[in-house]
């Protein structure tokens, strides 16, 4: 059996499409309640890619999870925060992948000079708020009967994960363009390999 974790590109749109997919028709792990069209994922692909990590974890060439960052809120103070979101196969759950992607990506993160990660898990969700326990993620709150979806009122849990010590005066994040560059990005995509052994 091999595995390995890769940045995505938009060509992954459709195994992306077969495993967010069935979350959207019936589950209220993600708001989103149709299939976006495989167009839209390469569209999202394309934009998340320009800033941040959007890595897809294989198994014997299959597509079995991915995980990604993207901005936590648009206005400039917030630009060293991002929300994560991560999702493997429900035939895939359970063996690891996804702690080795988000592993991979947070230290990825840290490169860039990103300070927080921010989650939010849909209740109940046992399963995910282990994984994000396990990988130093605290409880921040609670949005009550946020969503409404599948005839029931949600409540949405966020939780964060400091990814650098917030003591001194933030820099300008790295683009993944220039983090490529970087000796310690390029290791950390390595470090993959002994994660998923």
């Amino acid at each position: 059996m091999t595995s390995k974790i890769r940045f995505a590109t938009p060509a992954d749109a459709a195994a992306v499409r077969e495993i967010y997919g069935p979350f959207c028709e019936d589950s209220p792990i993600t708001f989103e309640t149709e299939r976006p069209a495989v167009a839209e994922i390469e569209n999202r692909i394309r934009k998340i890619v320009v800033r941040f990590p959007w890595l897809i974890c294989e198994n014997d060439n299959e597509v079995v999870g991915y995980t990604y960052a993207g901005p936590h809120q648009d206005r400039a103070a917030y630009r060293w925060s991002v929300d994560v979101a991560i999702y493997i196969s429900a035939e895939r759950t359970g063996q690891g992948f996804g702690t080795a992607l988000y592993t991979v990506l947070f230290e990825l993160l840290r490169i860039q000079g990103y300070f927080k990660a921010y989650a939010g898990i849909t209740l109940p969700n046992p399963a995910s708020i282990g994984l994000h326990q396990r990988l130093g993620f605290a409880p921040v709150g609670v949005y009550k009967q946020v969503g409404y979806k599948a005839g029931a009122w949600h409540d949405v849990s966020w939780w964060d994960l400091t990814l650098r010590s917030t003591d001194r005066p933030p820099e300008e994040t790295l683009l993944i363009h220039d983090a490529v560059q970087r000796a310690d990005f390029r290791a950390a995509m390595k470090s993959a390999e002994s994660l998923l052994r």
